[in-house]
């Protein structure tokens, strides 16, 4: 009887979100050895709030973004943890 079964290839676990599309589990956070290096800063703007990544040793500003840039990344499917802190290009 276990001859008349099929293989059937490993799938990766999508869950459903709230608008009923799966998307995949969030990635493991990126392991950074200077991630206590960065800050995420939150500052007004004359059209809304700026999100910056600073270097707080060298006060250099990493990446900068508008809100809306943040609230399409939140609701993006390749969203992972991290994402907006992300120091690497």
């Amino acid at each position: 009887m276990a001859d008349n079964v099929a293989r059937v290839p490993s799938l990766t676990l999508v869950t459903p979100d709230a608008m009923g599309q799966g998307v995949e589990p969030p990635k493991p956070p990126i392991q950074d050895n200077d991630a206590g290096r960065y800050r995420l800063t939150i500052e007004e703007g004359p059209d809304g709030f700026i999100y910056k990544t600073l270097d707080r040793v060298t006060g250099e500003v990493i990446r900068q973004l508008p809100r809306e840039d943040v609230v399409k990344m939140r609701h993006s499917p390749a969203y992972g943890p991290g994402e907006l802190i992300k120091t690497k290009v």
